[in-house]
């Protein structure tokens, strides 16, 4: 498997001197093409941080960074723009990239159908419901044609059924365009139903502490006995380097 995310010994410190604030340390990962790998941590250990990185948003203080293609980064708000229509949402990333208006509407017919929001098309963000502006959210950043999908926390506002229902959207949408996608969760059930490999940070500075693979048959589903038993192994991993931490 080639790669197409690669962090080698990535240190981010904010501000400098004694208001210096290390947010990862010595960060190693790789993440293959096609590949799902879930971030989880405590708050704060630097998950949005590697995603900020990696979308070159940010750069790192030590180490070095390299995305394949165009990263798309989708936030925990759908952050789709008001005054525009669901349609226009999802075809703005094409019409900055200069392709044709013929395209585009036949794009974003496609990705609407894709994320089941037939009907909605020309409605506005504030008549839509959570789950209908995250589906919006996910279709735009499709419509990107890109590679990388970013993602931190896109579902942690939602009820369980959308959730539930999002996660078999998204991981029909990844597997039919081969997608790379680095997924940040605090919901260690989350990471066992949609993830390959599940990376554990250590609280701040973060640090890969452990990276566990995910063996579980698809499709799953997230109560599944065998999802729940390794979410709780994750979650007593991650107890323990909290734990850790505190007596340190």
């Amino acid at each position: 498997m080639s790669t197409a995310i690669s962090l080698r010994g990535v240190t981010k410190t904010f501000g400098a001197g004694r208001d210096g604030l290390t947010a990862l340390t010595e960060v190693n990962l790789d993440v293959g093409r096609g590949e799902f790998v879930c971030l989880i941590g405590a708050s704060g250990c630097g998950k949005s941080t590697i995603l900020n990185l990696v979308a070159g948003l940010d750069r790192p203080s030590t180490g070095t960074v390299e995305a394949g293609g165009r990263p798309a980064l989708m936030f925990q708000e759908s952050a789709l723009f008001p005054w525009l229509t669901v349609a226009s949402n999802i075809e703005l990333p094409m019409r900055l990239a200069g392709v044709s208006k013929t395209e585009r509407k036949a794009r974003v017919e496609q990705l609407i159908s894709a994320v089941h929001l037939d009907g909605f098309a020309r409605k506005r963000p504030h008549q839509l419901s959570g789950g209908m502006r995250q589906r919006g959210a996910l279709a735009r950043a499709f419509a990107q044609d890109t590679d990388v999908l970013l993602m931190d926390e896109p579902f942690g506002a939602l009820d369980a059924m959308t959730r539930d229902s999002l996660h078999e959207e998204l991981e029909t949408l990844v597997h039919d365009r081969n997608l790379t996608v680095l997924f940040v969760t605090h919901n260690m059930r989350e990471a066992a139903r949609l993830g390959d490999r599940i990376v554990v940070l250590s609280p701040r500075p973060g640090r890969v502490r452990a990276v566990v693979d995910v063996d579980i048959p698809r499709p799953r589903r997230i109560d599944s006995p065998e999802v729940a038993e390794l979410a709780a192994g994750v979650t007593d991993q991650l107890r323990e380097e909290v734990l850790a931490h505190a007596r340190r």
